[in-house]
C-alpha cells in the first residue's frame, strides 16, 4: 500500500517531447491495457476502447494530422505543419482511449464518459508503476472528425485522450499544486 501511495504522490506528467524508447510493448503493453480496463464501469458497458500507435503507425498517424492541419490552415508555414505532425511521433507508444458512450436506459452518458477518463488515468498510473512516464493529452485533432475517422473512430465515438508513454529523457520535476484549503469544503460545516 505504501508503494501505491508514494507513486500517486510523486506521479507527474512528462510532455511527449521528453519521452523516448523504450516504451512498453508486447505482453507488457497488454498488461498495462488490462489494468487500465479495470475501472468503474456502471452496467458493465465497456464504454471505451483502445487504439495503439507504435512504430511506423505513429508516422502514418502523424501524416494524417499534418495533412488535415494543412487543409484547415492553408496559411500555415512548413514549420507549423511539421510541429503538428510531430505531436504523434515523440513517445514510442501512444494509446488512444476512445469513448464510445451511448444512450442507455439506466446508465447516464456522463458516467460512461467518466469511465473513459478513469481508463486514461489508470493507464498513466500503471505505466509509471512499470517504470515509464507519460502524458494524457487531447490536442485539436482529438476533436476533428476527419482525423478521428481516419484513425478508425465511428461517427458516434469521441476521443477521451491520447496517453503518450515512454522513458523520460530528463529528470521529472514537479509543478505547483493547488492549495488544499482552497479546494476542499465540508458539507454541513
Amino acid at each position: 500500500m505504501t508503494d501505491t501511495l508514494s507513486l500517486l504522490k510523486l506521479r507527474r506528467s512528462v510532455p511527449p517531447q521528453f519521452l523516448a524508447a523504450p516504451g512498453p510493448e508486447g505482453a507488457e503493453l497488454g498488461e498495462l491495457l488490462a489494468i487500465a480496463a479495470r475501472v468503474p464501469d456502471h452496467g458493465k458497458l465497456v464504454p471505451w476502447r483502445f487504439i495503439v500507435f507504435a512504430g511506423e503507425a505513429r508516422e502514418k498517424a502523424a501524416d494524417v494530422v499534418a495533412r488535415v492541419f494543412r487543409e484547415r490552415n492553408p496559411q500555415a508555414s512548413a514549420d507549423q505543419v511539421e510541429f503538428e505532425r510531430k505531436r504523434l511521433t515523440h513517445a514510442p507508444v501512444i494509446v488512444a482511449v476512445v469513448s464510445r458512450a451511448r444512450e442507455h436506459a439506466k446508465i447516464p452518458l456522463w458516467e460512461q464518459e467518466l469511465s473513459a477518463g478513469a481508463v486514461c488515468m489508470t493507464l498513466l498510473v500503471a505505466a509509471y508503476a512499470k517504470g515509464y512516464a507519460g502524458s494524457w493529452l487531447t490536442n485539436w485533432f482529438s476533436f476533428d472528425r476527419e482525423v478521428l475517422t481516419a484513425f478508425g473512430l465511428a461517427a458516434d465515438e469521441r476521443m477521451a485522450g491520447f496517453v503518450h508513454i515512454g522513458t523520460p529523457t530528463a529528470p521529472i520535476t514537479d509543478r505547483d499544486r493547488p492549495v488544499m484549503a482552497d479546494i476542499i469544503s465540508y458539507y454541513g460545516a
